[in-house]
């Protein structure tokens, strides 16, 4: 990636820095402003197949549309079609995918360039809690391990100092780890 595709105008990373500016203004002058809703619902498809559809979400109160469509599937060996990624592996293509627009953005407001940044995550899932076999055993993953590999001008120090702060300010990093709550409730029709 050459220089002109990282910082061009006021750009790092491909990042607006004064959009950013702004939007930290916004919320520093009223943090009604930096209250985000977003809401997907998942459709069934048969068999192990679903279907998210994701219509908009709210920002400082005000609605935004937008629209996706986000197939779910299980593999073969999980009694699915293969036809797309699992739920486990969309809940770390979501960790990652966070994770990556806080080292971008914070290596940006750093103004260092990157290279290269790329995020692995990992996890188990032992299926006996899944099948109800075992009242013993976690029916999800106990952890989830990522390595973060990343390249540019900036210095070890710099990018260590970014890694902490994405930890502390990335809201899937928090989401996963610590406890979140969850309030259901079934419709039946």
């Amino acid at each position: 990636m050459s220089q002109s595709d990282t910082q061009t105008d006021h750009r790092v990373n491909g990042l607006d820095l004064a959009a950013l500016g702004e939007v930290v203004e916004a919320v520093q002058q009223d943090p009604k402003n930096g209250l985000v809703s977003f809401k997907v619902t998942n459709t069934w498809q048969g068999q192990a197949r679903s279907e998210a559809k994701i219509d908009g979400y709210r920002l400082g109160g005000q609605p935004i549309a937008r629209s996706f469509t986000v197939p779910v599937d299980e593999p073969f060996e999980l009694l699915g079609s293969n036809s797309a990624p699992n739920p486990q592996e969309y809940l770390m293509t979501a960790l990652n995918a966070c994770l990556a627009v806080g080292y971008a953005a914070n290596a940006a407001l750093k103004g260092i360039r990157l290279d290269k940044l790329e995020i692995e995550s990992s996890a188990d899932v032992d299926l006996r809690g899944f099948l109800g076999l075992s009242d013993t055993v976690n029916p999800g993953c106990d952890s989830i391990e990522y390595v973060v590999r990343v390249s540019g001008d900036g210095t070890p120090e710099q990018f260590r100092e970014i890694h902490e702060i994405v930890q502390k300010t990335s809201p899937n990093f928090a989401n996963l780890a610590r406890p979140v709550q969850l309030d259901a409730t079934l419709v039946v029709e």
